[in-house]
């Protein structure tokens, strides 16, 4: 949101205040924080105070290498809450160091004396007098600073032109009028260095690189091709080394070097401005303490990894219908994992009612045993609107399940289903009955399920407990997914819990899978979801997936069907869904033939399916091991090049490949032709299909058949794959293949765990000499090894194989 009109002007109908000195600066009483009074203008005498607004600011750490700065112009007002926060020690705060100079009974004395506060390696620094000043250092260097007219309060009368978030009812346009949300708003502006990036902010489908954006912590469902997004976090990282986490539930407004070109600021409404500074340096570890502050991705099954395949959206399917879905796939060598059913699997105007439509599907226990006997898990549709001829919404409205209007009135809308309400989380027992209708569906078979919508929520609404509108607007996909998690963990156990959820906000990431929404069934469509992933995966998110051939349009192209399958299998979760047409890949071949296009064997859009779905069966043992990471450290499967290669500069700007895992870099085909342009970071490289070894710090272009994508492996690594898999949940133990990449003269560890029963090996790859390389199994079990793609086995013993 601009308040400003250029470098001296306010917006019309804006009045501004800002922080103008660091007037007192103490130490709390505890002793382990910062306090700042800051006026709104100089104070060089008593009288000077009569009138003068200040700000209230309270400097803390809630974790090591983690501070936490609160702004208050007013003090008594109900504020937004902001999001649970996991406190490192929070009873020993021993990692907290208060240093001050000028020392009068624990406040700062003259003017330009200091304090700090410093947690872990990061210090805030506050310098008593004019101008308002606060500086954020990490390892001697400088991370960012707010000072001079930088902390802000903005008031805005009726007729201010600002535009603010769009905060109307259910599917409603923006009014164009601030004054609409809040009268008042708090604000600051970081300061960004010379050539310093910006990324995050959720699943953002524009540009990787946020600079020069302006972005709307406010969930929409708008589509992959639009500015909306279904999944804000107000949290974002830099190439300087830290993230931010703005700390409020509801609309958060960031200009990233857009309003002032030097500063990323950001602002709420309100009177209360809370924001928490995390440091690196690295993304990763940004990243591990951003989740460890707000939680972690839970783990997920192996099975959840391989092909999921869905009824699509609006098209007629059956028992039978299905069957020959999935008999097609596996009558055509294609393993299959999941079956989803999306929305008709209950009655038209009677979602959600949680009732099979009986004209379909008479036996629905016995239909999903015999798919169950197939192998398959399978998935159902959800969403927490109750249609008013479903015969759950008199219960729902009797027990005061649903959410009312001011006046006492049920909340209503015919978008989406007739007269449908909306299921009020915040009442306890609104949770538990949804809860129950979850757990009815997982007894009759259903092993996970797909969270649909929850970005839809009225502004000008009564809660259950009393929240606000603006407050619950975001925060209600989070207790929507919750109340679904639980309900699956709690019939499943830990670990085993899989959701496929499209809307998030902070504490999401906690219950996976998300996947990208409803993308166009083109290749920008594809372009746009892999800029949506890699910034939801630089939020704190582990696992994200995306609708393989795009969900809009009809019968999409069968190149871009193809190119998009690649993509699809290489990414941490894989699934085949559509609008109004099946995704199964001979429907694209039909197509093609009725063109007249002729495709090789090894060209068809089955062959290609076939190919990509084995190779990611095969690369079980390495995916897995890397899917537990964001349960431990915060580092989610699929990585940017930046999060990746931090350090190289080419590498920060990419937004069209990606890391899958910490070994192999991926750059998706977005052209019919097959020609593609992309970047291989500094280091030795090895191409998985061909063997090739080349120099990275360059950028190359090929062309690729569809049944080909850019896949290489970095030096000095070790994949373990099992070639003959052909389900994603197996022994990842039992006679694997190792392939070693590139290692030099320091030893090389990989680990593999095994999904059946959690143990854990290594393998490790040991340069002897000039020419022969040995790699060891931990456990002393048989295994195959090669170096890369065409080393030989030269002897082997046990566990331990020789290669030349």
């Amino acid at each position: 949101m601009k308040f400003t009109n250029g470098y001296w002007l306010t917006q019309p109908g804006v009045k501004a205040l800002y922080a103008r000195q660091d007037y007192e600066i103490a130490v709390t009483r505890d002793g382990k924080g910062i306090e700042i009074l800051a006026p709104a203008a100089s104070v060089h005498g008593r009288a000077d105070t009569l009138n003068l607004p200040t700000f209230d600011v309270t400097i803390t750490s809630p974790a090591r290498g983690v501070i936490r700065i609160r702004a208050r112009h007013w003090d008594g007002q109900n504020d937004i809450p902001g999001f649970p926060l996991n406190g490192d020690q929070p009873d020993k705060q021993n990692y907290i160091h208060v240093t001050q100079s000028g020392n009068t009974d624990g406040e700062v004395g003259s003017d330009g004396s200091f304090i700090s506060l410093s947690s872990g390696d990061l210090t805030v620094t506050a310098i008593k007098g004019e101008p308002w000043n606060l500086s954020f250092t990490s390892r001697g260097a400088e991370l960012t600073h707010s000072s001079g007219k930088s902390l802000a309060h903005f008031t805005l009368n009726p007729e201010a032109t600002v535009t603010s978030s769009p905060v109307g009812e259910f599917g409603a346009t923006p009014t164009g009028k601030a004054y609409d949300e809040s009268p008042t708003y708090m604000s600051i502006q970081l300061a960004l260095a010379v050539d310093e990036l910006v990324y995050g902010f959720g699943e953002r489908f524009g540009a990787f690189v946020k600079n020069g954006q302006s972005i709307d912590i406010w969930n929409a469902d708008g589509g992959t091709s639009s500015e909306q997004a279904y999944k804000n976090i107000p949290f974002y990282m830099t190439t300087q080394g830290y993230g931010i986490l703005v700390n409020n539930r509801g609309h958060v407004s960031f200009e990233v070097g857009s309003e002032n070109t030097e500063a990323v600021q950001f602002s709420v409404p309100g009177e209360t401005l809370d924001f928490c500074i995390i440091d690196g340096p690295s993304p990763k570890q940004i990243l591990s303490r951003y989740t460890a502050l707000v939680g972690r991705p839970a783990k997920v099954p192996a099975w959840s990894y391989g092909l999921w395949l869905t009824t699509s959206f609006t098209t007629q399917y059956d028992h039978k219908t299905i069957n020959s879905m999935i008999d097609g796939m596996r009558d055509r060598g294609i393993p299959l994992s999941v079956f989803h059913y999306d929305c008709y699997w209950m009655r038209e105007f009677r979602w959600m009612d949680f009732t099979w439509d009986s004209r379909f599907f008479s036996d629905i226990e016995g239909t999903l045993a015999h798919l169950k006997g197939k192998g398959l898990h399978i998935c159902a549709w959800v969403n927490p609107y109750i249609g008013q001829r479903s015969e759950l919404f008199q219960e729902a409205r009797r027990e005061g399940y649903l959410v009312r209007k001011s006046q006492g009135d049920i909340w209503q809308t015919d978008f989406w289903q007739a007269g449908m309400g909306l299921v009020d989380f915040t009442n306890p027992s609104a949770r538990q009955w949804f809860k129950t209708k979850i757990k009815h569906l997982l007894s009759q078979g259903i092993d996970a399920i797909k969270t649909d919508f929850g970005e839809r929520i009225p502004s000008h609404v009564s809660w259950y407990d009393g929240s606000s509108g603006q407050g619950m607007h975001n925060w209600y996909t989070q207790l929507y997914n919750q109340t679904v998690f639980e309900a699956l963990e709690e019939t499943y156990g830990k670990g085993q819990a899989v959701l496929y959820a499209r809307s998030a906000t902070v504490g999401g990431q906690r219950q996976p899978v998300h996947w990208g929404g409803d993308c166009e069934s083109t290749f920008n469509g594809m372009a746009q979801s892999l800029r949506g992933g890699l910034s939801l995966s630089s939020s704190g998110f582990g696992f994200w997936s995306h609708d393989i051939g795009g969900f809009e349009g009809a019968i999409p192209d069968s190149a871009v069907y193809k190119r998009w399958v690649a993509f699809g299998l290489l990414s941490s979760h894989s699934r085949m869904h559509g609008s109004t047409v099946y995704r199964v890949p001979w429907v694209f071949d039909e197509a093609d033939k009725k063109k007249g296009i002729t495709n090789s064997s090894s060209q068809t859009a089955v062959a290609v399916v076939r190919k990509f779905t084995l190779l990611k069966l095969s690369l079980m043992p390495y995916l897995y091991h890397v899917g537990l990471l964001p349960a431990e450290e915060g580092i989610p499967v699929m990585r940017s090049m930046f999060m990746e290669f931090p350090e190289d500069r080419t590498a920060r700007i990419l937004g069209t490949e990606y890391m899958l895992g910490p070994s192999l870099l991926v750059a998706p085909v977005f052209t019919y032709s097959g020609d593609v342009n992309y970047y291989l970071p500094r280091g030795r490289w090895t191409n998985w299909f061909t063997g090739e070894i080349a120099d990275g710090g360059r950028w190359r272009t090929e062309n690729h058949p569809f049944d080909s994508i850019p896949l290489w492996v970095r030096q000095e690594s070790i994949i373990v794959t099992q070639p003959r898999a052909k389900t994603p949940d197996y022994d990842y133990t039992v006679n694997p293949l190792v392939s070693v990449f590139e290692i030099g003269d320091n030893p090389v560890i990989a680990t593999v765990t095994n999904c059946l029963d959690g143990k854990k090996i290594t393998f490790t790859a040991q340069r002897s000499d000039g020419k022969t390389i040995i790699v060891t199994r931990s456990d002393g079990n048989q295994f195959t090894a090669r170096l890369g793609s065409c080393g030989k086995i030269i002897q082997s013993s046990g566990g331990k194989v020789i290669l030349r």
